[in-house]
This record gives structure tokens, C-alpha cells and sequence, in this order.
């Protein structure tokens, strides 16, 4: 996968981009991350990519002219997503979608914003990580590569992880534990202990289950339990949401 990154900081994104998984993807040819800087298609000595607002007020805002040329220059993939609060929700969904694509790119805003014409015109939509303000969109633009990277055939090194993950169906994901059995009072279930894989099967779709309706009832709000769903809480009733 290709994914093009315009940003006037092209240094933000060196260490992440070199570790762990996303490293080693791009190290095995799985993933071809290429930044852009708009400063180098500006013309004047101070390199300048924003201006004043028209219409006054607080700020600066990001310039069509080197945001278009850069974009002209590189011919990236498309689509081609701006990264901004009134853009479009991403979540696990959205990962997927992009992962199923050969390609897209991320234009990181900065200041104020950009220049409404980039929206309109030069991007093909936008993208939000969340309902809160960073200073630019290298932040939201790493969490967007990490989350569709991961799930990109290969990079994990076992790909049923992503499988078993939060939000993949719709759950938060089951409670996890590993060795010592027992852990300054504080013990193992029982269910992960007895060799029966059927079982635990069914007690981490419980545990999910009861994770989600304690933590995240929103994601159940459009889609009543199932009555699967309904006998595996009664099977496992004494499946209390660990703080």
C-alpha cells in the first residue's frame, strides 16, 4: 500500500514511521509511506504557507498555492483526505474500507485550517479523528496510517489478531491475561485455566459482551442481544468488568 502525507512538518513522522509494525512493514515492502512538504513548491525567502484570514480574525490559514502545487506535483493516490474537525468519523470501519484500497492520501491542516477551496476542490473528503482539537493533522494522520497499516495483509505477524480486536464486530474486546497464574491475590479465571477452548470461546464473547454494556453501550444502542448473546451472559454470570 502507498500512502502519500502532505505536511509542512515532515520530521513529526520519522520516528513513528521506522517502529515497530509499521518499521517493519515498510522494511518488508508492505507499506510505502512518502511525505510531502507544501514549503518546498513556496517561492518567497521565508517559505511562507499561510496568510491572514479574509474577513479578519484570530490566526493564520493555510494557503491554497503550495497545497496545490505540491499535490499537482506528486500525483498522489487517491483519495485524497483532508484531516479536519468537520470531517467524516474514523473509526474501525473507515480503517477497513482504507485498507482494502491500493493507496490513499492525508493532507494535514494546520493553524486555523486550510483554505476552503482545498477542501472543496482539491480534496476528495475529509477525516476526523475525534471531537477535540490538535495543533495540526500529523497526529490524526499517524493514528489513520497505524490503524489501516495493521490490517493490511502481512504486517501483523499473526493475522488473527486484528480479527480479535476492539470494534472488529462491534465489541469491545475480551480481557486478556497471561502467566503467573496468580498475581498478588488477584487470579486467572478458572475458564482460561480448564483446557476446554470450547468454552472459552463462549466466556470472552461473554466477557465482550459485558464489556460493551458497561463501557460502550452506545455501540449496542442500534442492535438488540442476540438470544445466543442472551444465554452466554446467563452461562457466565458472575463475568464482573475488571477496573
Amino acid at each position: 500500500m502507498r500512502i502519500d502525507v502532505f505536511s509542512i512538518f515532515p520530521d513529526y513522522f520519522s520516528s513513528p514511521l521506522d517502529a515497530s509494525l509499521l518499521g517493519r512493514a515498510r522494511a518488508d515492502g508492505l507499506l510505502d509511506v512518502r511525505v510531502h512538504d507544501p514549503r518546498s513548491f513556496t517561492t518567497d525567502r521565508h517559505r511562507s504557507v499561510d496568510d491572514t484570514p479574509y474577513g479578519g480574525g484570530a490566526g493564520m490559514v493555510m494557503a491554497p498555492g503550495p497545497l496545490w502545487d505540491v499535490v499537482e506535483a506528486v500525483t498522489p493516490l487517491r483519495p485524497l483526505l483532508l484531516l479536519a474537525p468537520s470531517g467524516r468519523r474514523f473509526d474501525q470501519a473507515v480503517a477497513r474500507e482504507l485498507a482494502a484500497l491500493p493507496g490513499f492520501s492525508l493532507l494535514c491542516g494546520r493553524y486555523e485550517g486550510v483554505d476552503q477551496r482545498v477542501a472543496d476542490h482539491l480534496c476528495d473528503g475529509e477525516l476526523t479523528v475525534g471531537d477535540y482539537v490538535l495543533a495540526g493533522g500529523e497526529a490524526a494522520a499517524m493514528v489513520v496510517i497505524d490503524a489501516v497499516a495493521r490490517l493490511l495483509p502481512g504486517v501483523m505477524g499473526n493475522a488473527a489478531s486484528a480479527a480479535d480486536e476492539s470494534f472488529t464486530d462491534g465489541l469491545l474486546e475480551y480481557p486478556q491475561y497471561t502467566r503467573p497464574a496468580e498475581f498478588r491475590g488477584w487470579e486467572v479465571p478458572e475458564v482460561l485455566l480448564s483446557g476446554d477452548h470450547a468454552r472459552m470461546a463462549r466466556w470472552r464473547r461473554a466477557q465482550a459482551l459485558r464489556r460493551t454494556l458497561a463501557r460502550r453501550p452506545d455501540l449496542l444502542a442500534d442492535r438488540p442481544l442476540t438470544p445466543a448473546e442472551e444465554d452466554l451472559l446467563h452461562e457466565f454470570p458472575d463475568g464482573a468488568v475488571p477496573d
